[in-house]
């Protein structure tokens, strides 16, 4: 089934059109460029509802401010801070990222490597995270 160029640019049209009346565009996630704080979001909205993700991203990015920080925080700190959000995996997983971001990256894993080769939950964020970066809302560092 071919679909003609018409019909998607006028599918394409109308979801960017919901999305303006109906976006979730205050989100605080969706309210930086910065490459840690997205990496933290994603990895935290696995299979986790918006409304919890959003008092534990601030929470977590109060106690972990930076890929820095996080990096050398004891990994039972972060999951005492991950703690209600389920997956604990999840937060081993960032924690181990960013010890590779730090200690093998400089800390500017996001412009000098692919998410991918990082350990991460799955290619969803890792796709989400590089398509942000690629898309212009994740500057190079």
């Amino acid at each position: 089934m071919k679909i003609a160029k018409l019909e998607i640019e006028n599918f394409k049209r109308q979801v960017w059109n919901y999305y303006r009346k109906h976006g979730r565009k205050n989100l605080p996630w969706r309210l930086t460029h910065d490459p840690y704080k997205i990496l933290v979001s994603e990895v935290m909205l696995q299979q986790t509802q918006v409304p919890r993700v959003i008092g534990k991203y601030k929470e977590f990015l109060k106690a972990f401010p930076s890929v820095y920080v996080l990096a050398h925080a004891t990994l039972a700190d972060v999951l005492q801070v991950w703690s209600g959000l389920g997956y604990n995996r999840r937060g081993k997983y960032l924690h181990d990222a960013a010890k590779a971001i730090v200690g093998g990256y400089g800390g500017s894993a996001c412009a000098t490597i692919e998410i991918r080769r990082l350990s991460s939950p799955g290619p969803r964020c890792d796709t989400e995270v590089h398509s942000r970066r690629e898309a212009g809302a994740i500057p190079p560092i």
